[in-house]
């Protein structure tokens, strides 16, 4: 298995709107996407930053997983997310 970029970052928020406004506005990126993930409790936007994507989450359920995590740690970064060639092979 090879890694060949950051895929993307996900990034736990409080409130999604201030966010997507934050990151247009003041950082100048162009929100692509927004969708609500109902079984993982959450709503998302995305942004592109050359090949990677920024992905900003928000809660919907403070028992879903991102409202823990920002109950327990506040919010920030979540996870990264690997682009990689030869995967199959690796989880075989």
């Amino acid at each position: 298995m090879n890694i060949t970029h950051i895929e993307h970052i996900g990034i736990a928020v409080s409130d999604l709107t201030e966010a997507i406004a934050y990151y247009e506005g003041v950082l100048g990126l162009k929100c692509y996407n927004i969708e609500e993930v109902a079984d993982q409790k959450v709503k998302t936007a995305f942004f592109l930053v050359g090949q990677t994507k920024i992905e900003l989450l928000e809660s919907t359920d403070p028992e879903g997983p991102i409202g823990t995590f920002i109950e327990k740690k506040g919010p920030g970064i979540h996870h990264m997310a690997f682009a990689v060639k030869g995967i199959e092979g690796a989880l075989a």
